[in-house]
């Protein structure tokens, strides 16, 4: 789909999105395996065996990957830095080509984009010059759905296939569940939801990122798991991967109390806890540590951030990016904006 000038999108929660609330009718089929036999073949030795789209770090190159048709739980307690890892995640995921939305009900459109700045740039003091290099180079690339606090659900699955289908969206982060259900006691409630977040994301060969909270437990050094997520028990059921984010609390402690514990500095600062990867062959623990200058997560210990660089030619620098506007139920023809596709 050509979106040939529509600048640094906002996707509103104001939009008529009642054409993309229902499932697309499944089509049913019986088969013998003799039927299905060149696609195994494929999983083996075909080009696509190996696709899904990669982490930042590359030591978790070979160990996971977001496959598409997939649904993947980001899961931790309050303030382990969920949100900002799946913010550097979708960086990632913009500068290869994979084009990301994010829904953040928990933080304005603004201050996503300023922590996503400062993880670009590598520092917590970028240009002026860098900011609107960085923001033109991010138009089209990236997406954010403007709303700010509880959302209806069915809004939510609309706007995922809205943006699949209307601008090419391959992953939709959701942050967080909470945001979508009435309660931590609507267990149906959750069940159903991401039962259909499961069923849009095979429906559209997209990846799906649902961040989720652990209950509350005695202390926080101990690493959560997928048993540990807050409300229905089958959210773990049915998403395909899960991600529990720790931040080391435990090391902190122990640096406040001697800044020169030797022991304690070699420890990662936060552990990806990959407690469930349904259609990889690897699972378990990868350390991470923090630069705050950055907000973002390096491999090694006095790593440098990395910092994404890019030729100014390349880059069209507009001093305000514009909002779709309000948007109508019809999809845009090959070659016609979506303002235009508004008449």
């Amino acid at each position: 789909m050509n979106n040939a000038g529509v600048d640094m999108e906002l996707v509103r929660d104001k939009f008529d999105l009642s054409s993309y609330l229902q499932q697309q009718n499944d089509d049913y089929r019986l088969g013998s395996p003799a039927q299905i036999t060149s696609h195994v073949v494929d999983m083996f030795y075909g080009a696509k065996r190996d696709e899904g789209a990669l982490m930042p770090w590359p030591k978790t190159h070979k160990l996971f990957k977001f496959r598409p048709g997939e649904v993947t739980v980001w899961c931790g307690i309050n303030g382990h830095g969920k949100s900002m890892l799946t913010s550097q995640v979708a960086l990632e995921l913009a500068w290869n080509g994979e084009k990301p939305c994010i829904a953040s009900m928990e933080m304005l459109p603004k201050r996503t984009l300023w922590r996503m700045v400062r993880q670009a740039s590598g520092s917590s003091e970028p240009s002026i010059q860098y900011i609107k290099q960085f923001l033109g180079w991010l138009d089209r690339k990236l997406y954010i759905f403007d709303h700010h606090g509880t959302v209806n659900s069915r809004l939510i699955t609309g706007a995922i296939r809205y943006s699949a289908l209307t601008i090419g969206v391959k992953h939709f982060f959701i942050d967080s569940l909470m945001k979508t259900c009435k309660g931590e006691d609507d267990y149906n409630g959750q069940k159903d939801f991401v039962d259909e977040v499961c069923s849009i994301a095979r429906e559209l060969n997209m990846h799906i990122h649902l961040i989720h909270h652990v209950r509350k437990g005695e202390n926080e050094f101990t690493i959560p798991g997928k048993f540990d997520g807050k409300g229905s028990g089958a959210i773990a059921d049915q998403v395909d991967n899960w991600i529990t984010c720790w931040r080391n609390k435990r090391k902190e402690a122990a640096l406040a109390a001697n800044a020169t514990d030797a022991k304690a500095m070699n420890e990662p600062d936060c552990v990806l806890n990959i407690d469930k990867q349904r259609n990889g062959e690897w699972e378990g623990r990868i350390g991470l540590w923090y630069d705050p200058s950055s907000m973002s997560y390096i491999e090694q210990r006095g790593q440098t951030p990395r910092k994404y660089e890019f030729e100014l030619e390349e880059v069209c620098v507009r001093d305000e990016p514009k909002s779709i506007g309000h948007i109508g139920t019809d999809i845009p023809a090959e070659g016609q904006s979506l303002q235009a596709a508004q008449g």
